[in-house]
């Protein structure tokens, strides 16, 4: 747990604590004072909670990244590319240069075309 978590839950009971002291005592400012500390403290704790999400979710992430590049399934399609380089490098040299001559097309625009003069 975030320590953000813990401050906001302490913040919002002092902040309840004190808004119930300031009704008691029929002092608006103290009231007024407890309410701005809890919604504060309410804050913290909800920015607390998100802080815990996104390291849950990041590690469960690298977690994952991790059992796919241990799995066995990547280790042999690595090992059979590896293969075919090796024994045909000519082959994979040109199937290379396809690839990024057909994603250099796909990603340049061509220039833009200037509209007719005589609008047909």
């Amino acid at each position: 747990m975030d320590k953000d978590r813990f401050a906001g839950a302490a913040k919002d009971a002092a902040g309840k604590v004190e808004s119930v002291v300031g009704n008691v005592t029929g002092d608006a400012q103290t009231e007024a004072s407890g309410r701005a500390r809890e919604a504060a403290g309410t804050v913290q704790n909800l920015y607390g909670q998100a802080k815990d999400a996104v390291r849950d979710a990041s590690d469960a992430a690298a977690n994952y990244a991790r059992d796919a590049v241990d799995s066995d399934i990547y280790r042999d399609g690595t090992q059979a590319v590896t293969k075919q380089v090796r024994d045909n490098p000519l082959g994979a040299l040109l199937v290379a240069g396809g690839i990024g001559f057909a994603l250099a097309m796909l990603l340049t625009r061509p220039a833009p075309r200037r509209p007719n003069r005589w609008g047909y």
